[in-house]
């Protein structure tokens, strides 16, 4: 998790969250459930992500949080890049 502040990293908080394995545990109603309960508890307002899923993308915008596609490299990376595009 990152706090932006002015188009700047100002906070770097990672998180272990095993969304890749825990998405095959379960059905994916269930898995979208544990990924909301963690952008809600956390008030993440923005995800970018290499790839999601069409029903991840009707939640995220049902949520109102903005979606960022087609990073690339670590987490870090992916979160400097999108603020400079």
């Amino acid at each position: 998790m990152a706090d932006v502040t002015d188009g700047a990293v100002t906070s770097w908080n990672p998180v272990e969250v095993s969304w890749s394995r825990l998405h095959d545990e379960g059905s994916s109603a269930r898995h979208h459930a544990r990924v909301a309960r963690f952008l809600l508890d956390h008030q993440i307002e923005a995800v970018i992500a290499a790839h999601v899923g069409d029903g991840m993308v009707r939640m995220l915008a049902t949520m109102k949080i903005q979606l960022l596609t087609g990073a690339e490299g670590d987490a870090r990376s992916a979160v400097i890049a999108a603020l400079a595009a």
